[in-house]
């Protein structure tokens, strides 16, 4: 029997997904998604109805999965692969797509003003509860108790939200603003994508225009 320590072998493999995700969705600093479908469904949710439609609860998973793998600072593209949609059922993808993904950043966008206010207020009552402790430092052990324990809670959540909650809510922004502004485009079979500096400078033109538009109805 061998004497190679084939866990230390697992262990010491190096995976290669930078190389798969250039190779397979990044051209010239896109990152064009391609999503074959085989029904109009597959898209926008059997349960809809006409004028309410929503998005298929597996097309987004997939398309979500696939966007976190791709860099943060590339627009992405997405190509329905599909021979099968009308003109109608076209443009109502492209619209419930762009409103769906808009309204996942608004939610965002709410909680991540929620979690602000949390950090607000237990930044304030972290000083609060530091200046209570040295105000008591003659009293017993005991009162104190209850102003350390208070210091303590506020801290720990400080940090969390600094190391772990707030990174984690930087990451869904950028997400949901690189899905909200996501361009669909119609093919009837694949092709790797190609695209010259001109289509480069216009999808960023578009992207920022659209962005200073969404900055403008806030202000």
């Amino acid at each position: 029997m061998s004497n190679r320590d084939i866990v230390e072998l697992f262990e010491s493999r190096q995976g290669h997904l930078e190389e798969r995700i250039k190779r397979d969705y990044i051209k010239n600093g896109i990152a064009t998604i391609p999503c074959r479908i085989s029904d109009y469904s597959d898209v926008i949710s059997a349960y809809s109805v006409k004028g309410f439609e929503s998005l298929n609860p597996d097309f987004v998973d997939y398309l979500k999965s696939t966007a976190e793998l791709t860099p943060n600072e590339c627009p992405i593209v997405l190509n329905i692969i599909s021979d099968c949609l009308s003109p109608e059922e076209k443009k109502t993808i492209e619209e419930i797509i762009q409103d769906d993904f808009a309204y996942d950043l608004g939610a965002v966008e709410k909680d991540e003003g929620r979690h602000v206010k949390k950090f607000s207020f237990m930044f304030i009552g972290l000083i609060i509860a530091g200046f209570l402790l040295w105000l008591t430092k003659t009293l017993a052990e005991e009162p104190r108790e209850m102003f350390f324990i208070l210091f303590w809670f506020m801290g720990d959540t400080l940090c969390d939200y600094i190391f772990m909650t707030g990174s984690d809510l930087r990451r869904d922004r950028r997400l949901a603003g690189r899905l909200a502004s996501i361009k669909v485009i119609f093919s009837d079979s694949y092709e790797k994508p190609e695209y010259t500096e001109s289509d480069v400078e216009k999808l960023y033109s578009e992207i920022e225009k659209e962005v200073n538009e969404t900055i403008q109805e806030e202000s």
